[in-house]
């Protein structure tokens, strides 16, 4: 048992000091370690909760018992607070926290308003202000869906500005009804920007206002005898009614929603997470968290809230399953609605995103069941002490020695941990064309930088013996207790299934034909493989564009910017006419002449 009068104590006396304004507290151990950190509106208030013990789960007694000194940061406002939270936790890991791996970022659709005439594009990255975002949406294929209708039904150009600003006459969209060819002026600006408005409607929901509205004009149309027009506004209304058809009547009345159930099974919880704009459900996402600390299902969706969103767009409402704590602080930061249903369509609504939140789980404990049944079995086969936790795999890619990289990933019990993948860039000129000595450099280097937190179980090697002597050379002045280094090398006729596997003094083997641990050990090594091969290949692509543009005569960042900003590739520069390249400010005649006899030379 544990001894809470102490940690009592310490939290009375920090009561008397606490500021009553909103920010962050953090719980520190005698160690200094940081043990929680929290938000609050006023943070005296929010500690002074801590000592009512009856009201305390066994989790938040436990962690008072270890609160050895307080510190508090002071902030403005409640969104404030919240920021500054998410950034102490992704630095400190504290033990009581629950941590979301988020590194999902997902596709937006984007207008650039301040363009003469707007093309609707696919969109990751920092928001701008001069553009209308919509979405998010959970999958590409479901903004790929949504530029198609807007395509059929409106027409916008989805060219780069570079094939728009250099058109003579329509591309083949056109002859099939796709675009309006504002690139060679069969539609003026004043009737784009009306087209433009009606895609913003439709994107945002408003699709029977739309409707009537095209009605109108179709009928005016008509009544002026301008039957051309008529029939492509009765081909749009005839789209939209389809559209309208086959949409979802429960979600037709949402507009900028976000619905979000949380449920729990053998050790896991599962977030997911529902997107519906403008009345479309634009796709849906699982996040699965491991439970160490008996957390309930409210405190692991505050602290999903918190989370998230503190890096991705914030919807007009969040429907959530479970009632939160911190409901009212976190309405405030987000500037947003946090409801709960007891009955309705929504409470049905929730219900539904549950039971994909079971499914969703129950596949993932099948796959984390089947990687441990893996990695008991390698245990056996490769003689290892324990059941590895952290399987560290290599792998280097090269061009004939050129864009040289080594690579890392991470495997663990639950799955790839993509937040540990490492990339080396090879810095020694004379190992580039030298696979033994790429790993050896990348391992050394790795070995350099370890600690006990990221210390491998187990090393594998995409190579044979060679390379497991050149790494075990590289590595005999470091402490290799505890890490076993395996190398995989291709069987015979390099079939898959057949690899040898190679350890320091043992004899080397095959794994069973077409077992499920070979399987597990080719589906790492092949990902290693995928993570070396991706990165050299835009570490090329960079040096690259670098080289093609960089080493121009009087070219230098800005300008750099320029070109590609307005032409939209390289390609597209090397293509371009000394005319077209001068027609960019700052660039004047001798400039564009540097850069067209660059390419051209």
């Amino acid at each position: 048992m544990f001894d809470i009068k102490k940690g009592i104590e310490v939290l009375k006396q920090n009561i008397k000091i606490a500021p009553t304004t909103p920010g962050v507290y953090r719980m520190l151990n005698d160690k200094g370690d940081v043990l929680y950190v929290g938000k609050a509106k006023n943070i005296k208030k929010r500690i002074t909760s801590y000592t009512h013990i009856n009201k305390l789960t066994l989790r938040l007694q436990r962690m008072v018992s270890e609160i050895h000194k307080m510190e508090f940061i002071s902030v403005e406002n409640e969104n404030r607070a919240l920021v500054v939270e998410n950034e102490l936790i992704k630095k400190f890991n504290p033990k009581y926290n629950i941590l979301l791996k988020d590194d999902k970022t997902y596709p937006h659709l984007m207008l650039n308003l301040k363009d003469k005439f707007p093309a609707l594009k696919k969109f990751r990255g920092n928001k701008n202000d001069s553009c209308k975002y919509f979405g998010p949406y959970a999958s590409s294929s479901s903004v790929d869906e949504v530029l198609d209708v807007v395509q059929r039904v409106f027409q916008l150009r989805s060219c780069r500005d570079s094939v728009f600003n250099n058109r003579t006459r329509p591309c083949l969209l056109y002859q099939i009804k796709r675009c309006c060819a504002p690139c060679v002026e069969k539609i003026g600006q004043q009737e784009y920007a009306k087209l433009v408005k009606d895609v913003i409607n439709f994107l945002e929901g408003k699709n029977v206002s739309l409707q009537e509205d095209l009605s109108k004009k179709m009928e005016q149309a008509s009544i002026n005898e301008d039957f051309e027009t008529a029939i492509v506004l009765r081909d749009r209304i005839r789209a939209l009614t389809g559209i309208q058809n086959h949409a979802n009547l429960e979600y037709s009345s949402l507009k900028s929603v976000d619905v979000i159930g949380v449920v729990q099974k053998d050790g896991f919880y599962c977030v997911e997470l529902f997107f519906i704009r403008g009345g479309q459900n634009c796709g849906n996402a699982p996040y699965f968290i491991k439970n160490h600390q008996d957390m309930t299902l409210s405190e692991v969706l505050e602290a999903f809230l918190s989370s998230f969103y503190s890096n991705h767009i914030i919807p007009k409402e969040i429907i959530i399953s479970e009632d939160i704590e911190n409901k009212e602080f976190l309405e405030n930061a987000l500037n947003t609605k946090i409801n709960t249903y007891q009955k309705g369509n929504k409470f049905r609504l929730i219900e539904g995103v549950k039971k994909n939140a079971i499914l969703a789980l129950e596949r993932k404990l099948l796959e984390t069941k089947s990687i441990k049944d893996n990695l008991k079995e390698m245990m056996q086969y490769f003689e290892l002490d324990q059941m590895p936790k952290r399987i560290e795999v290599y792998d280097n890619s090269h061009n004939q020695g050129s864009y040289a990289i080594g690579a890392m990933i991470v495997a663990t019990p639950d799955g790839f941990d993509k937040k540990q993948y490492r990339t080396f860039d090879i810095k020694n000129t004379l190992n580039t064309n030298d696979d033994f000595a790429m790993m050896q450099e990348v391992l050394k280097r790795r070995f350099e930088r370890m600690s006990n937190e990221n210390r491998p179980d187990v090393i594998l090697l995409d190579g044979g013996l060679g390379q497991l002597n050149a790494v075990h050379e590289a590595l005999k002045d470091y402490d290799l207790s505890g890490i076993s280094i395996i190398a995989i090398s291709k069987g015979v006729d390099r079939n898959a299934g057949k690899e040898f596997y190679h350890q320091k003094n043992k004899e080397s083997f095959s794994l069973p034909y077409r077992s499920s641990v070979a399987f597990y050990l080719q589906n790492i090594r092949d990902e290693a493989h995928r993570f070396a091969i991706g990165t050299h290949r835009k570490k090329r692509e960079k040096s690259i564009t670098k080289s093609r543009i960089d080493d121009v005569e009087g070219v230098g960042a800005k300008r750099k910017k320029d070109l590609l900003n307005y032409f939209g590739s390289v390609e597209a520069i090397r293509d371009a006419s000394v005319d077209d390249i001068s027609r960019i400010p700052g660039i004047n005649k001798k400039t564009a002449e540097n850069i067209y006899n660059y390419f051209h030379k």
